[in-house]
């Protein structure tokens, strides 16, 4: 089984995460936030994969530092479940529907770290949650995980739904690019030989 356990201590954050990525979509999610609490489930079951997060921050402050270093711990978690990304399909995409809002995600376990990231979510918050944290999250976990990313909004209008269908999007171009490919179970997914 493909899986990671991280656990990250500053004096912003105590994190422990673990992650199955041949899972079945079960989740235990605490981060002391309720929206990212909420974003991560539906990542969790949407990509299939198995994902325990537990995190004491300094929320008191804002929600900042949690969502930005539950990113980093995420994407150290798929990084080091996958190794050195022997047989994997390497690439993902999703265009998902969520209500009103229509969002595009395509990733590539490439390496190279890139986010190219175009959201207009319309309001400042949804609920107390602030929604430039989005970008906060995926700017973290690409860094970490060496993925190049690209997440592109088409439509919507509610923040809420916005934000959900990013979530949801990004777990199932995930789950699509980390996929084992049965033809190639033994080649690094390049023509360069390493990832």
């Amino acid at each position: 089984m493909r899986s990671a356990t991280i656990t990250r201590t500053t004096k912003e954050t105590d994190i422990s995460l673990s992650l199955a990525l041949d899972g079945t979509g079960k989740s235990s999610i605490d981060s002391g936030c309720g929206f990212l609490n909420h974003m991560l489930t539906l990542f969790s079951a949407h990509g299939r994969f198995d994902l325990s997060v537990s995190c004491k921050g300094d929320t008191e402050v804002d929600d900042h530092h949690t969502v930005e270093d539950i990113g980093i711990a995420l994407g150290q978690a798929f990084a080091d479940a996958l190794g050195d990304k022997r047989g994997i399909c390497r690439y993902g995409s999703c265009i998902l529907p969520m209500d009103e809002a229509l969002i595009l995600t395509a990733a590539d376990f490439s390496g190279r770290s890139m986010l190219c990231c175009d959201l207009s979510i319309p309001t400042e918050k949804v609920g107390t949650f602030d929604t430039e944290l989005v970008k906060e999250f995926l700017l973290a976990f690409t860094r970490e995980a060496g993925l190049t990313l690209h997440v592109r909004q088409l439509a919507g209008e509610n923040s809420h739904h916005i934000i959900e269908g990013c979530f949801k999007a990004l777990s199932r171009a995930l789950r699509a690019a980390v996929k084992l490919d049965p033809d190639c179970m033994d080649e690094i997914p390049s023509t360069k030989g390493v990832l």
